[in-house]
């Protein structure tokens, strides 16, 4: 249906727009590889082809939708320059190319963002703008400006020329791997989304279109499927954390998209962490969503041969260490043990000659004698330490349980 769908006159981006935008923005912007994953695809059980869109210059493929609205405007809007609301990666990327073109660009963000954000957007040359706590906030004080001052409102994704833009990654990738079958693109406002299946539906042969939202915010999967799930919460995919998804984004999704699917914050935090020691390459919460669907769905794409963007690669330094830390835990080889021991002398020796005999790093020690439930003799020794995988741990706590020690793993949600 959807192939049918896509040969209608009334999408507003055709095959041709996007071909015109490929060649239009191709010596300014980074022609991204696209490898296969071997690793990944053993362990997926599809064959899996990554195209690495944080290697861009401002680390997202949010790049190429800006910069194919920056070369269409006129000279006298060029003079006038460029306005937007954004917080992330359409911030960067169009203050960068506007930049570069000699356009004024002015940004609107809401006075929460991260201070880093505001220091690179600047640091590209744009006029930051702190307005309003909340995108919306921010949203509707740049249209005032828009409209104020003469400014081109460049929206981040319901613009059908930065939609061509976007879906010149699929020109590329397709080129690069032609054997794809399946490509599973992340959804915030659907931009990329609607570029690259317009690709898909020109390629000839049949490709499958998956989009992949955040559980917490499925703004799309509702929009066309019906639902009413809840759009809310502190997601880790916070470029794509879009609670109303465009207009013309919605329509060429609805027309062009085979499925949506929904991924769980735990199987975007293992994708970001499995990118970064397989692949050794950095990407944010959104940049991870397509391999989190592939973890979180095998069955969905056994079998398949599947494309996946890597949309975007700026992740605070902070939460990709809390990320990777959490990932050890979950795997086994970080815990926290919860041991019960009488306060008497000896009894914290006692208790780590077994680490040293089970061959366990400790990383940390904490008593608590006062706020605790046991008896007042009575005290709680948590042991933060690191073992080699799962099995080690689980031989540490048996030996722990053999001494007749009260012990208990704290695991994480």
């Amino acid at each position: 249906m959807a192939t049918q769908l896509a040969s209608a006159p009334a999408l507003p981006v055709s095959i041709e727009d996007v071909r015109t935008a490929h060649a239009r923005i191709g010596d300014a912007i980074v022609r991204t590889p696209t490898f296969i994953s071997r690793t990944l695809s053993q362990m997926t059980g599809a064959t899996v082809y990554l195209k690495f869109e944080n290697l861009q210059f401002t680390a997202a493929y949010k790049e190429r939708g800006a910069l194919n609205t920056l070369l269409q405007l006129s000279a006298e809007a060029r003079a006038k320059g460029v306005i937007a609301a954004s917080a992330g990666n359409h911030a960067q990327g169009l203050a960068y190319h506007a930049n570069r073109l000699g356009v004024p660009a002015t940004i609107v963000m809401p006075r929460n963002t991260p201070i880093v954000k505001v220091v690179q957007t600047q640091g590209h040359g744009a006029t930051v703008i702190l307005e309003g706590d909340t995108f919306d906030a921010a949203y509707a004080h740049a249209r005032t400006l828009e409209a104020e001052r003469g400014f081109t409102f460049v929206h981040p994704f319901d613009d059908p020329r930065v939609i061509a833009g976007q879906g010149t990654v699929a020109v590329e990738m397709l080129a690069d791997a032609p054997d794809i079958d399946t490509i599973v693109v992340p959804i915030g406002g659907g931009g990329l989304l609607s570029g690259m299946a317009t690709v898909a539906r020109a390629a000839g042969r049949e490709i499958e279109v998956v989009g992949v939202q955040a559980e917490l915010y499925p703004s799309m999967f509702n929009r066309i499927k019906g639902t009413e799930l809840a759009c809310a919460g502190d997601t880790l995919a916070e470029g794509i954390a879009v609670k109303e998804p465009g207009a013309i984004t919605s329509g060429m999704v609805r027309a062009l998209v085979d499925d949506i699917v929904l991924v769980s914050e735990r199987s975007l935090e293992k994708a970001v962490s499995l990118l970064l020691q397989i692949e050794k390459t950095v990407v944010e919460g959104a940049g991870a969503a397509g391999l989190a669907a592939l973890i979180e769905h095998p069955e969905r794409f056994a079998g398949r041969t599947v494309g996946i963007v890597l949309c975007g690669g700026n992740i605070d330094t902070r939460l990709l260490a809390n990320v990777l830390l959490r990932d050890l835990a979950r795997s086994g080889r970080l815990a926290r043990l919860r041991v019960r021991l009488q306060d008497q002398p000896g009894a914290l020796y006692n208790v780590a000659r077994i680490f040293d005999q089970e061959r366990v790093n400790i990383l940390e020690l904490s008593h608590q004698r006062i706020f605790t439930n046991l008896p007042a003799k009575g005290l709680s020794l948590d042991v933060e330490c690191e073992t080699r995988d799962r099995a080690h741990l689980d031989r540490l706590l048996a030996a722990l349980e053999v001494a007749s020690y009260d012990v208990k793993l704290i695991e994480l949600a």
